[in-house]
């Protein structure tokens, strides 16, 4: 029903969109390939099937470039995630050569993470193609500004199906160079593994999902929350609230308090429509002092601006707890990890500017740092594609956390930090 709702609506408003192989698919779903967006119209997709499910997820995202490539009349780029589009086309400016060479061959060269019976499995789909790698190459050597739009002349839409919090990081890049010009449509929201509202308004900037009563039992947390919370239902929310998101996907099933924040921005007809705020399980608080995602993000870019011909490709953070010994002995504090563009070391001073940025935006981190109860905020930068390696290592497609809790990421981002 959700993805009927979705091929209504982009239909509606991009009328070629659901042309015959117009869609091409970038998601990885290792172990077992997951219904795209559109799966009602299998014939929509130019992308197999089998090139989705393959063990690595740089092998993926590659097998589905070189197919989506071979397809010049694309009306729709559909990605799971953000960040799965913004690596692909990462790739693509730094192996648009190999991949010029594979579309004139009609060839799959071997590659890590790739089994040999699926390369030759999708091998056996590709036939020589010189002219479009030629194309290729040409474009490709006028540089990346405006590629997608140069690339694929009649494309309409971007059409990604998790746009919202740490993906919007994703989303910007993509707007202000590879897919500029070009629309971005976040047709659903899901929690907790179930599917629970249908964004009808591709044509708007930013999405809100109406929530489809009937897909999940929801219940709500007014927020903030009370000494005695008690959830609300559908019926009982308030346009300009925010809720905390508890959800019972099937019958039987234990109710699930999601972590997700949403807030009520409309209503249609009766049912409310919802902008997901963010995500408490990516809350930095070591005494307490509790920062938001989309809050520590904005006081980021904040500071990124006054580090002039810096551009954030991505970050995340880690709180001291995490490091153990190694964060020396000090009082507790954040740890930032950054990859940044046009700026290879930052002085101690432009460090700093992160630090006083939080302090100016959050009075509470003040006052504990004036205290000295949260030692000063410590920033690394690290090499190129460190958040493409670390985006492999999560093992499964979900959005990128801002907030690290697992020894074995933070071991691998530390071991990528040149400064």
């Amino acid at each position: 029903q959700g993805s009927l709702l979705y091929l209504d609506a982009l239909g509606a408003a991009f009328p070629r969109a659901l042309a015959r192989r117009g869609t091409a698919l970038l998601h990885w779903a290792p172990g077992c390939p997951r219904a795209p967006a559109g799966w009602p119209l299998p014939s929509l997709y130019c992308t197999p099937a089998a090139a989705g499910s393959v063990p690595s997820r740089a092998a993926a995202l590659r097998v589905q470039l070189l197919f989506a490539l071979r397809q010049r009349a694309l009306h729709v780029l559909e990605a799971g995630l953000a960040a799965e589009l913004h690596d692909a086309l990462v790739a693509l400016r730094t192996e648009w050569p190999q991949l010029a060479q594979e579309l004139a061959l009609g060839r799959l060269s071997p590659q890590p993470g790739l089994p040999e019976g699926v390369r030759h499995q999708l091998q056996a789909l590709l036939t020589p193609d010189a002219a479009r790698a030629a194309e290729l190459r040409a474009e490709c050597a006028r540089g990346f500004e405006g590629i997608a739009m140069r690339l694929w002349p009649q494309l309409e839409v971007v059409v990604v199906r998790t746009a919202h919090g740490a993906e919007q990081l994703y989303c910007d890049s993509l707007r202000q160079a590879d897919c500029q010009g070009l629309p971005f449509y976040c047709p659903f929201y899901q929690a907790a593994g179930a599917l629970l509202g249908v964004n009808l308004w591709p044509a708007e900037p930013a999405p809100r999902f109406l929530l489809c009563p009937d897909w999940a039992f929801c219940e709500f947390l007014p927020c903030p929350a009370n000494k005695e919370p008690r959830t609300v239902l559908l019926d009982e929310l308030w346009e300009g609230r925010e809720y905390g998101l508890v959800v019972t996907a099937q019958p039987g099933e234990h109710r699930c308090c999601t972590g997700e924040v949403l807030r009520v921005a409309s209503f249609h007809k009766q049912c409310p429509t919802v902008e997901p705020v963010h995500r408490e399980s990516q809350t930095l608080s070591v005494r307490g002092e509790s920062i938001p995602e989309e809050q520590f993000c904005q006081s980021l870019c904040r500071a990124l601006r006054m580090w002039p011909g810096a551009r954030l490709i991505d970050y995340v953070c880690v709180e001291s707890s995490l490091l153990g010994d190694s964060s020396g002995p000090c009082a507790p504090h954040y740890e930032v990890f950054m990859e940044l563009q046009g700026l290879r070391d930052l002085s101690e001073g432009q460090r700093y500017k992160l630090d006083q940025c939080l302090q100016e935006d959050f009075p509470v981190y003040k006052s504990f740092r004036f205290k000295g109860s949260i030692g000063p905020l410590r920033l690394h930068l690290v090499r190129p594609g460190t958040f493409t390696r670390l985006r492999e290592a999560l093992g499964s497609p979900l959005p990128m956390p801002r907030v690290l809790r697992e020894e074995q990421l933070l071991r691998l981002i530390q071991g990528s930090v040149i400064s």
